[in-house]
């Protein structure tokens, strides 16, 4: 509570808090936006070493709910660490902005056969381009909870929480052929740029992140 106190009655952190807020806010309808445009411009597939010698597996729950697994536990994890708040919501935004960017630029149709997302709730256009859309590079579910254990790396628990998730995503979007392998292989090197870039954008954010 005293933490709470501490932050809540500071202008500054209350400034940050809520920018990086629009600033996620503002990502993800560029990111809606853009995957309706990939949608209609995808071509046609290509091969992939891994995807065309592999069948496909029925990972729609693994796909769908380990990803809301993901964000209630990250919400949860932003609520109990409040000061972690500005930096975190800042970094999934400029991940979600980049990510857009290089889905606009990548119009390769998604494999011949892959599963099928088949959740009624999540088939709705506002999910476009996070369970249903044609948004390939680079895998956000991969790189996503990359992201935040490269956040909480010096927490050993969160950072293993985080690399697992990172992981098992990455390795079901690869069984069930929603994402070519250089999607996934690629979406580590990028988030780490990406998480060096907001520690250079958002210095005093960090530095707050950082403290004990």
């Amino acid at each position: 509570m005293q933490s709470y106190k501490k932050y809540l009655t500071d202008k500054s952190f209350l400034i940050s808090l809520a920018s990086g807020a629009v600033l996620l806010g503002l990502s993800l309808v560029a990111q809606f936006f853009i995957n309706g445009y990939v949608t209609n411009a995808s071509s046609s597939p290509v091969t992939d070493i891994i995807l065309s010698n592999t069948r496909v597996y029925d990972v729609d729950g693994i796909f769908v709910w380990g990803a809301v697994l993901l964000a209630f536990i990250a919400v949860f994890v932003g609520v109990t660490h409040i000061k972690c708040m500005p930096f975190g919501l800042k970094s999934v935004a400029v991940f979600v902005l980049i990510r857009s960017v290089f889905v606009s630029l990548t119009h390769i149709g998604p494999f011949p056969t892959h599963v099928l997302i088949s959740s009624t709730f999540f088939n709705r256009e506002a999910f476009d381009g996070i369970f249903t859309g044609n948004d390939l590079f680079f895998s956000g579910h991969t790189g996503l909870p990359f992201l935040l254990a490269l956040m909480f790396w010096d927490d050993k628990m969160l950072r293993y929480i985080f690399l697992g998730f990172s992981l098992i995503l990455g390795t079901a979007v690869l069984l069930g052929h929603l994402h070519y392998s250089i999607d996934v292989l690629s979406a580590f090197f990028i988030t780490y740029a990406i998480f060096d870039i907001c520690k250079f954008l958002f210095k005093k954010d960090w530095a707050r992140f950082k403290t004990e």
